[in-house]
Protein backbone atom coordinates (compact mmCIF):
# COMPACT_ATOMS: atom_id res chain seq x y z
CA UNK A 1 0.00 0.00 0.00
CA UNK A 2 1.39 3.29 -1.10
CA UNK A 3 2.07 5.63 1.44
CA UNK A 4 -0.15 8.78 2.05
CA UNK A 5 1.65 11.78 0.43
CA UNK A 6 3.55 14.14 2.82
CA UNK A 7 1.74 17.47 3.59
CA UNK A 8 3.75 20.58 3.43
CA UNK A 9 3.75 23.10 6.32
CA UNK A 10 2.01 25.98 6.36
CA UNK A 11 4.93 28.65 7.06
CA UNK A 12 4.39 30.41 10.46
CA UNK A 13 3.45 33.29 11.59
CA UNK A 14 7.28 34.86 12.26
CA UNK A 15 7.99 33.46 8.73
CA UNK A 16 5.33 35.19 7.08
CA UNK A 17 5.92 38.22 8.75
CA UNK A 18 9.93 38.00 8.12
CA UNK A 19 9.18 37.09 4.49
CA UNK A 20 6.76 40.53 4.29
CA UNK A 21 9.90 42.34 5.33
CA UNK A 22 12.45 40.80 3.37
CA UNK A 23 9.79 41.66 0.56
CA UNK A 24 8.61 45.38 1.41
CA UNK A 25 12.14 46.21 3.25
CA UNK A 26 10.07 47.89 6.23
CA UNK A 27 7.12 47.04 7.88
CA UNK A 28 4.15 48.84 9.39
CA UNK A 29 1.33 47.86 12.07
CA UNK A 30 -0.95 48.21 9.03
CA UNK A 31 1.03 45.77 6.87
CA UNK A 32 0.53 43.13 9.07
CA UNK A 33 -3.35 43.86 9.17
CA UNK A 34 -3.70 43.26 5.72
CA UNK A 35 -2.84 40.02 6.02
CA UNK A 36 -4.44 39.25 9.16
CA UNK A 37 -1.50 39.14 11.64
CA UNK A 38 -1.43 40.78 15.16
CA UNK A 39 0.39 44.03 15.26
CA UNK A 40 2.12 42.73 18.53
CA UNK A 41 4.10 40.54 16.15
CA UNK A 42 6.20 43.32 15.30
CA UNK A 43 7.85 43.86 18.57
CA UNK A 44 8.16 40.92 19.75
CA UNK A 45 10.69 39.97 16.42
CA UNK A 46 12.01 43.00 17.21
CA UNK A 47 12.56 41.54 21.19
CA UNK A 48 14.06 38.82 19.26
CA UNK A 49 16.45 40.26 17.30
CA UNK A 50 14.66 39.33 14.11
CA UNK A 51 14.02 42.73 13.42
CA UNK A 52 15.27 45.86 14.34
CA UNK A 53 12.85 48.88 15.12
CA UNK A 54 13.87 52.13 12.75
CA UNK A 55 11.49 54.38 14.77
CA UNK A 56 7.96 54.19 15.84
CA UNK A 57 6.02 51.95 14.36
CA UNK A 58 8.50 50.97 11.51
CA UNK A 59 10.48 47.53 11.59
CA UNK A 60 12.64 46.12 9.52
CA UNK A 61 15.34 42.97 8.73
CA UNK A 62 18.92 43.16 10.87
CA UNK A 63 20.85 43.42 7.46
CA UNK A 64 18.51 45.49 5.14
CA UNK A 65 20.49 48.32 6.45
CA UNK A 66 23.77 47.21 5.05
CA UNK A 67 22.41 45.96 1.72
CA UNK A 68 20.84 49.83 1.13
CA UNK A 69 23.69 51.86 2.38
CA UNK A 70 24.99 51.76 -0.92
CA UNK A 71 21.88 52.75 -1.96
CA UNK A 72 21.15 55.14 -0.54
CA UNK A 73 24.60 57.05 -0.38
CA UNK A 74 24.43 56.58 -4.34
CA UNK A 75 21.15 57.97 -4.74
CA UNK A 76 22.46 61.22 -2.10
CA UNK A 77 25.39 61.50 -4.98
CA UNK A 78 23.63 61.37 -8.03
CA UNK A 79 20.52 62.58 -7.43
CA UNK A 80 19.35 62.18 -10.58
CA UNK A 81 20.00 58.43 -10.84
CA UNK A 82 17.45 55.55 -11.06
CA UNK A 83 18.65 52.39 -9.83
CA UNK A 84 18.54 49.95 -12.23
CA UNK A 85 19.39 46.53 -13.80
CA UNK A 86 21.31 44.57 -11.17
CA UNK A 87 21.41 46.67 -8.51
CA UNK A 88 17.25 46.66 -8.81
CA UNK A 89 17.15 43.36 -9.30
CA UNK A 90 18.85 43.02 -5.47
CA UNK A 91 16.51 45.28 -4.67
CA UNK A 92 13.53 43.53 -5.79
CA UNK A 93 15.40 40.34 -4.63
CA UNK A 94 14.94 38.66 -8.63
CA UNK A 95 17.24 36.19 -9.16
CA UNK A 96 20.60 35.48 -7.37
CA UNK A 97 22.92 38.40 -8.47
CA UNK A 98 24.90 40.50 -6.27
CA UNK A 99 26.88 43.16 -7.64
CA UNK A 100 29.70 45.12 -6.32
CA UNK A 101 28.52 48.54 -7.65
CA UNK A 102 25.89 50.11 -8.01
CA UNK A 103 23.80 50.21 -11.38
CA UNK A 104 21.88 53.50 -11.86
CA UNK A 105 20.37 54.62 -14.85
CA UNK A 106 21.04 58.48 -15.94
CA UNK A 107 18.65 60.06 -19.44
CA UNK A 108 20.10 61.51 -22.35
CA UNK A 109 23.40 63.64 -22.45
CA UNK A 110 23.80 64.07 -18.46
CA UNK A 111 27.15 64.47 -16.81
CA UNK A 112 28.64 61.26 -15.68
CA UNK A 113 29.75 61.23 -12.44
CA UNK A 114 33.01 59.72 -11.26
CA UNK A 115 32.60 58.81 -7.87
CA UNK A 116 34.85 56.24 -6.19
CA UNK A 117 32.81 55.57 -3.42
CA UNK A 118 30.74 53.94 -3.77
CA UNK A 119 31.31 52.42 -7.48
CA UNK A 120 28.76 53.59 -9.50
CA UNK A 121 28.24 52.50 -12.95
CA UNK A 122 26.14 54.45 -15.16
CA UNK A 123 24.08 53.93 -18.19
CA UNK A 124 21.85 56.08 -20.25
CA UNK A 125 18.32 55.28 -21.39
CA UNK A 126 15.90 57.64 -23.52
CA UNK A 127 14.08 59.97 -22.01
CA UNK A 128 10.83 57.95 -22.50
CA UNK A 129 12.66 54.84 -21.18
CA UNK A 130 14.39 56.19 -18.28
CA UNK A 131 11.22 58.44 -16.74
CA UNK A 132 9.28 55.11 -17.07
CA UNK A 133 8.88 52.26 -14.25
CA UNK A 134 10.44 54.71 -11.30
CA UNK A 135 8.95 53.27 -7.50
CA UNK A 136 10.69 55.69 -4.62
CA UNK A 137 11.14 53.99 -1.53
CA UNK A 138 12.24 55.61 1.86
CA UNK A 139 15.56 53.70 3.28
CA UNK A 140 16.38 55.56 6.61
CA UNK A 141 14.91 58.91 5.76
CA UNK A 142 16.33 58.91 2.38
CA UNK A 143 14.30 58.73 -1.39
CA UNK A 144 15.91 56.09 -3.26
CA UNK A 145 14.54 55.98 -6.79
CA UNK A 146 14.13 52.34 -8.53
CA UNK A 147 12.99 50.65 -11.57
CA UNK A 148 10.25 48.66 -10.80
CA UNK A 149 10.29 44.76 -11.37
CA UNK A 150 8.30 44.53 -14.82
CA UNK A 151 10.76 47.60 -15.93
CA UNK A 152 13.49 46.18 -14.64
CA UNK A 153 13.14 43.02 -16.30
CA UNK A 154 12.63 44.56 -19.73
CA UNK A 155 15.67 47.17 -18.83
CA UNK A 156 17.96 43.34 -18.27
CA UNK A 157 16.89 42.41 -22.05
CA UNK A 158 18.10 45.99 -23.22
CA UNK A 159 21.06 45.76 -21.69
CA UNK A 160 21.74 41.84 -22.15
CA UNK A 161 25.15 42.45 -23.70
CA UNK A 162 25.97 44.23 -20.64
CA UNK A 163 23.78 41.83 -17.94
CA UNK A 164 24.10 38.66 -19.70
CA UNK A 165 21.08 36.98 -21.79
CA UNK A 166 21.53 34.49 -18.74
CA UNK A 167 20.69 37.32 -16.39
CA UNK A 168 17.57 38.26 -18.01
CA UNK A 169 16.46 35.15 -18.62
CA UNK A 170 16.45 34.36 -14.96
CA UNK A 171 14.99 37.81 -13.96
CA UNK A 172 11.99 37.06 -16.04
CA UNK A 173 11.55 33.42 -15.30
CA UNK A 174 11.74 34.89 -11.02
CA UNK A 175 9.51 37.60 -11.85
CA UNK A 176 6.66 35.30 -13.38
CA UNK A 177 7.01 32.80 -10.72
CA UNK A 178 7.03 35.07 -7.61
CA UNK A 179 4.41 37.15 -9.20
CA UNK A 180 6.17 40.57 -9.01
CA UNK A 181 4.77 41.86 -12.18
CA UNK A 182 2.09 40.90 -14.43
CA UNK A 183 2.37 39.98 -17.84
CA UNK A 184 0.53 43.07 -19.52
CA UNK A 185 3.40 45.15 -17.37
CA UNK A 186 6.28 43.10 -18.59
CA UNK A 187 4.61 43.80 -22.43
CA UNK A 188 4.35 47.32 -21.25
CA UNK A 189 7.97 48.26 -20.87
CA UNK A 190 9.47 45.51 -23.33
CA UNK A 191 7.58 47.93 -26.12
CA UNK A 192 8.58 51.47 -23.72
CA UNK A 193 12.41 49.92 -24.12
CA UNK A 194 11.85 48.47 -27.88
CA UNK A 195 12.89 44.78 -26.80
CA UNK A 196 9.46 43.27 -27.26
CA UNK A 197 10.83 41.33 -30.25
CA UNK A 198 13.77 39.90 -28.11
CA UNK A 199 11.93 39.45 -25.07
CA UNK A 200 8.55 38.35 -26.47
CA UNK A 201 9.00 34.90 -27.66
CA UNK A 202 10.73 33.93 -23.44
CA UNK A 203 7.58 35.48 -21.88
CA UNK A 204 5.10 33.52 -24.51
CA UNK A 205 6.88 30.49 -23.48
CA UNK A 206 6.86 31.03 -19.85
CA UNK A 207 3.76 31.86 -19.87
Amino acid sequence: MAAPPEKKESPSVTERVLALAGERGYLRPRDLREHGISRAMLPYLSGRGLLVREGRGLYRLPDQISENKSLMEAARLVPRGVVCLLSALRFHELGTQSPPEVWMALPPKSWRPRLARPWVRIVQLSAEAYAAGIEEHRLDGVTVRVYGPAKTVADCFKFRNKVGLDVALEALRDCLGRRKATVKELWRYAEIDRVARVMGPYLEAMV
